[in-house]
This record gives C-alpha cells, structure tokens and sequence, in this order.
C-alpha cells in the first residue's frame, strides 16, 4: 500500500507542477496584456489576447480544483483500503484461531491465501511440496472444504455483502 500511496504523492507532485506552469503562463500573458493596454488603445487582437489569458486562468484554477479532488479521493480510498486490509487480517487471524491450525498450516493457509501455488510456498517455507500438499490436506479439512478455491470462497463470502444481491434480485423480479 505505501507503494500506491508513493504513486499517488509523486502524480500529485507532477500535476502541482503542471498547474504551477500553467499558472506562470497566465501570469505571463495577463501582465503582457495589461502592457499592451497601457501602451496602446484596446484593439480586436487586444480583446482577444485578452479573452484567452482569462481563460487560461481560469483553466489553471479549475484544474487545480480537480487535482485536489482527485487527491483527496484518492486518499480516501486508500484510507478505506487500509481498514479492509486491516478488517481482512483480523477475519484471517480469527478463522484461523477457529480451525485451530499449527504456526506452520497458518503460514501455508495464508500463502495459500495470497495466491501462492504449492511450489512457491515449498520454495518460501523451505520445505518439500510433500509437506506443504499435506499442510494443505490439514488446512482443507480443518476449513470443512475440499479445495484451494473454497478455502478462498469461504473468505470472499464473509466480505461480500449479500444484501445488495438481494435487494437486486427483488429489483428485478418488480421489473420482470
């Protein structure tokens, strides 16, 4: 997560100095107009310059407006991204607790978890795959599943509120 959050602080950077730029450039042509005006009588070409400095000044401000919204959102969701993180370890830690599993089915069970196949949790463990494939008997049986994809549906079906298919599921028998 730091790394996205690395990500997010850099783009923001390089948009802030984008708009900065962009706000230099408007300056630029705002002071170069209020030159010319004092210099000579307004003119068409002089209305014009005029016109596209404004609205690139208010360009500048409005995407500034949206850059901070975007960061802000993006903040947010990470924020919410770390209290499911956090929500899902604790889930974790529990069921393990429950299935009351060794140190060691707990350290496969989650490099199970995290997508690892038998090889690379052998390879991680420093273990033989006969051994990690027996943990994973242990784990399966201890879980009251069959498989690396229940053990994974037993999680997901705990974090999936079932409530919004329900209610959609009564949407539609209305509209049917």
């Amino acid at each position: 997560m730091q790394g996205r959050a690395r990500k997010l602080e850099h783009r923001a950077t390089a948009m802030t100095i984008v708009v900065a730029l962009q706000a230099l450039a408007a300056a630029f042509f705002l002071a170069d107009l209020a030159g010319d005006l004092a210099s000579e009588p307004a003119d068409g070409h002089l209305i014009v310059e005029g016109i596209a400095a404004v609205a690139l000044l208010i360009s500048v401000v409005l995407g500034a407006i949206q850059i901070r919204h975007l960061v802000l959102a993006a903040r947010a969701d990470e924020a919410a991204v770390a209290v499911a993180r956090g929500a899902l370890a604790q889930l974790v830690q529990l069921r393990f607790a429950q299935w009351h599993l060794t140190p060691a089915e707990a350290d496969v069970a989650l490099f199970a978890l995290k997508g690892c196949d038998v090889a690379e949790i052998a390879t991680l463990r420093g273990a033989a795959a006969g051994t990690v494939r027996a943990q994973l008997a242990r784990i399966y049986a201890k879980a009251g599943v069959a498989s690396h994809t229940a053990l994974l549906a037993l999680f997901v079906e705990e974090l999936i509120d079932t409530s919004l298919l329900h209610a959609a599921g009564t949407e539609g028998e209305k509209t049917a």
